[in-house]
């Protein structure tokens, strides 16, 4: 019987973007005189403690996609329904949405093409792409780098359109993948950073300007990933999504559970609930979901939908 990692997966996203939520926008000079070291409730969105945003509504949008088999059309209908009408959120209700993807999915409701939608300028690499994405890893796990990266662009291109965005999802789940597949989280790291700079630079698929800003991440010139060496100091938590791939990475490696991956990575401030799911998503990955503190899970808001959905997902990929 096969361990399932699509409950760790969802699990550990929807705390770690549950945690994030009271806090989000604060600054991190503000957390750090009362830091978040439990579920809270109130705060910046006056939620119910145990509420996830959008960042865990949008990733059950495209697990439930998976259920029923890849089709972009059925995702842009999720997102769809979501916005209009409450799907998969947590209180029925959206309270909180990216201006970005707002208005990709107002494109896609008047019937522009799911890879047309998200914006494509140097100014459309906001997180709302790499949020969402990781349930895709267990659809792809097993299929060739090039149609790993197809799929990932695409996903990321219903909102998110600019290669930056696209590599970005790529890295985060090809190095998921690493986890997936048992690899130390360092080396999963740095193997999947050489994967994916042969595979940008074999295809020609970026810019090498815009390779450079990735340098923190993959592996330079002697085979050495950075990040794991940098000062909290060095690490941003805006919504730019390098910043976010970079906080969630970083709180990875710098840490040895997940309880206190998704704490340092919420107390980095400013997008809290996005840097929460991100690095939870790893996190429960690497450590599972029975890791997680039970009074979190507890607290998770309907903690019992996101298991079945879990389940269902699972019964389709594996």
């Amino acid at each position: 019987m096969h361990r399932n990692y699509i409950k760790d997966a969802l699990l550990g996203l929807a705390v770690g973007d549950a945690l994030g939520v009271p806090v989000e926008f604060m600054t991190r000079e503000e957390i750090r005189t009362n830091p978040v070291t439990t579920m809270q409730a109130f705060g910046t969105h006056n939620q119910p403690a145990g509420t996830w945003s959008d960042d865990s509504s949008l990733t059950f949008c495209l697990a439930e996609m998976l259920c029923k088999g890849y089709d972009l059309d059925e995702l842009a209908l999720y997102m769809i329904r979501w916005k209009e009408s409450a799907f998969w959120t947590a209180h029925n209700h959206v309270f909180d949405i990216g201006i970005a993807t707002s208005q990709a999915i107002n494109l896609l409701k008047k019937g522009i093409s799911p890879l047309l939608s998200g914006g494509n300028s140097e100014q459309s690499n906001g997180n709302g792409s790499l949020m969402r994405i990781l349930p895709l890893l267990f659809y792809v796990k097993e299929k060739p780098i090039q149609e790993r990266f197809k799929c990932v662009q695409e996903i990321s291109s219903l909102t998110h359109r600019h290669i930056i965005s696209a590599v970005a999802c790529f890295i985060y789940l090809e190095y998921a993948l690493k986890l997936l597949n048992g690899v130390d989280k360092l080396l999963a790291l740095t193997q999947a950073g050489l994967d994916v700079k042969n595979f940008l630079i074999m295809h020609d698929l970026i810019s090498i300007e815009e390779f450079d800003r990735f340098k923190r991440i993959l592996p330079n010139e002697t085979g050495i990933v950075t990040i794991n060496d940098l000062d909290e100091t060095e690490i941003h938590s805006s919504g730019y999504v390098l910043h976010s791939l970079e906080a969630s990475i970083w709180s990875v490696l710098s840490t040895n559970n997940y309880n206190d991956a998704v704490l340092k990575a919420v107390n980095l401030g400013s997008d809290t609930d996005t840097t929460g799911a991100i690095t939870g998503g790893l996190a429960g990955l690497l450590y599972g979901w029975q890791e997680i503190p039970p009074e979190w899970l507890n607290l998770l808001v309907k903690r019992t939908d996101i298991e079945n959905l879990s389940e269902k997902l699972f019964a389709v990929i594996y």
